[in-house]
């Protein structure tokens, strides 16, 4: 019966160990940095949106804050508007909130429901930041809709796999991501 015991307790003990970036202080996890979504985030950033042919918007990389009182991440990033509408260039801020996902056929976090909190451009005319709020909420649709926050990496799950395990709910805590490993339904 003890031994029993002790194979059962032997794969939660390594994963409390922190293998594989992984923790059992509420269950298994899979933890996330806030410095490594940002890391990822930097990859697919600057970005470029055309709208109509009048205005140019470049959304530069975003920095990323934790809402773990709501379980959703921010992202405030620089924009700048140019265009023929606007003959210069203005620079200003978007600033989104976004809920998460995992994302199983390739293993990533992914944002998803997107809000936007604001976007502002202080010494564009009025008439055309009108114009720019207009398209406000695409915009912040367009630059993070279920974009990927991070990937896992296959060795990252092989020992979870082969204790029957695989990515649930997911929690953002003062540190990051804690991904919860919760056991595969019976097939």
């Amino acid at each position: 019966m003890q031994r029993r015991s002790l194979l059962l307790t032997l794969p939660f003990a390594l994963l409390a160990s922190g293998t594989g970036g992984m923790a059992a202080a509420a269950g298994p996890r899979y933890n996330v940095t806030r410095e490594e979504i940002e890391a990822a985030l930097a990859e697919r950033f600057p970005r470029r949106f055309p709208l109509g042919g009048l205005l140019d918007l470049n959304v530069q990389a975003p920095r990323i804050s934790l809402k773990p009182e709501r379980n959703r991440l921010a992202a405030d990033m620089a924009v700048d508007a140019g265009g023929p509408l606007l003959r210069r260039s203005y620079p200003g801020r978007l600033d989104v909130e976004f809920g998460l996902r995992y994302e199983p056929s390739d293993r990533t976090v992914r944002a998803h429901d997107l809000q936007l909190n604001a976007l502002d451009f202080p010494d564009l005319r009025p008439d055309a930041a009108a114009l720019l709020s207009q398209y406000g909420p695409q915009l912040a649709r367009e630059s993070l809709r279920e974009v990927v926050l991070h990937t896992l990496r296959p060795q990252d799950l092989a020992l979870p796999d082969g204790l029957g395990l695989q990515p649930g709910a997911i929690t953002v805590t003062p540190r990051g991501l804690a991904v919860e490993l919760v056991p595969k339904p019976l097939s």
